[in-house]
């Protein structure tokens, strides 16, 4: 279980918890700095040269450059180095390159420790979330302790902090609620929730709707659009997620609704700026070339769509979605073709 270790005569200090942040992106950068408030933290990242600059400079000049790590945040490029002897390991690396990435550290995780997942996304081919791939990677680990940390959580606000709330998802509730204590802060309040698969299937599917939602701003639709966009898309997640297994009052929390409104709204989320480059005429192609950082929703999309196939789930906003990105159907279509959709009740309930 997260928390101080069992004392020693020795001072506080010097038994801090040690967390492991696999991955040196924006919100993996911002989730090691909450961390060290409470923890000393190996922060992992792929380039050699960037752990370098982290390590010399105490912030992460590709990634929240104003950011400045505090001193018990080690910056390191191997990964058995982040792994080895941490108390909870949390990986922020993109759906694509999670399993790959978790599986260079698999040695180094012991069966009783948490593993907490930043992603939100699928990993297309498997369909599975990063849970699921956590527990396929490590066979030997406690799945009641493969969680997810989500929520209405843009990084730079975080980094800045301003006040904010997020869920920390995992069915072991001891440990949930040591993983709570080690992220909250005086900006960053967590909540514990045992639903792992309604907390991954929300942050996925807001990504898709938020690709939407810029679409709808790109084209020049205005806030009634928008909401309509949200308020449906919120009923397409909950759908597939409860068909999954979810709860449906995660879908009204922070992890659905709390998500899904930051995300289809600020100007700081990638995936709504590919959807307002999209509807702005831009191609696919040139938006993601300019991007840093990975928009999960373009690759998550089909993934999202062959779960909704395969558990009979009516998802017209993430098909129309799926019809831009990956079929070269104009995004003006897109809005039209949902306006023009068979009318219907709009309490159908969601199952």
């Amino acid at each position: 279980m997260v928390g101080p270790r069992a004392g020693d005569g020795h001072p506080p200090e010097l038994s801090r918890v040690k967390a492991a942040v696999i991955g040196a992106g924006s919100w993996g950068t911002a989730v090691a700095a909450i961390a060290s408030r409470h923890a000393d933290v190996a922060l992992w990242a792929r380039s050699p040269e960037l752990a370098l600059r982290i390590a010399a400079e105490h912030r992460n000049p590709l990634y929240l450059p104003e950011l400045e790590l505090a001193a018990n945040v080690r910056a390191t490029s191997s990964i058995d180095d982040a792994c080895a002897g941490a108390d909870v390991v949390v990986v922020g690396v993109p759906s694509h390159g999670f399993r790959q990435v978790l599986s260079g550290a698999a040695g180094r995780i012991g069966p009783d420790v948490p593993v907490v997942s930043l992603s939100k996304g699928i990993e297309v081919g498997t369909l599975q979330r990063m849970t699921e791939v956590v527990a396929e990677v490590l066979p030997d680990h406690r799945e009641d302790r493969i969680g997810t940390l989500t929520g209405p959580n843009l990084a730079a606000e975080v980094a800045d902090g301003q006040p904010t709330a997020s869920v920390i998802a995992m069915r072991d509730h001891d440990t949930a609620a040591g993983l709570q204590q080690l992220f909250m802060t005086g900006s960053f309040r967590v909540y514990t929730n045992p639903d792992v698969t309604g907390c991954e299937i929300a942050g996925t599917v807001k990504n898709v709707i938020a690709i939407a939602a810029g679409v709808a701003e790109g084209l020049g639709y205005g806030s009634n659009t928008q909401a309509a966009l949200v308020t449906r898309g919120l009923a397409e997640m909950a759908r597939l997620g409860v068909a999954l297994g979810g709860d449906p009052l995660t879908f009204a929390g922070l992890a659905g609704m709390g998500d899904l409104v930051a995300t289809c709204t600020s100007s700081k989320s990638r995936n709504r700026t590919v959807g307002v480059e999209l509807g702005r005429g831009r191609t696919l192609d040139d938006i993601t070339a300019e991007m840093r950082m990975v928009a999960e929703g373009v690759r998550s999309t089909r993934a999202v769509l062959e779960l909704a196939r395969r558990h009979g789930v009516e998802m017209p906003i993430a098909e129309q979605v799926g019809a831009v990105l990956y079929e070269g159907h104009k995004p003006a279509d897109l809005v039209a073709t949902l306006m023009l959709r068979e009318a219907k009740p709009e309490l159908r309930g969601i199952r």
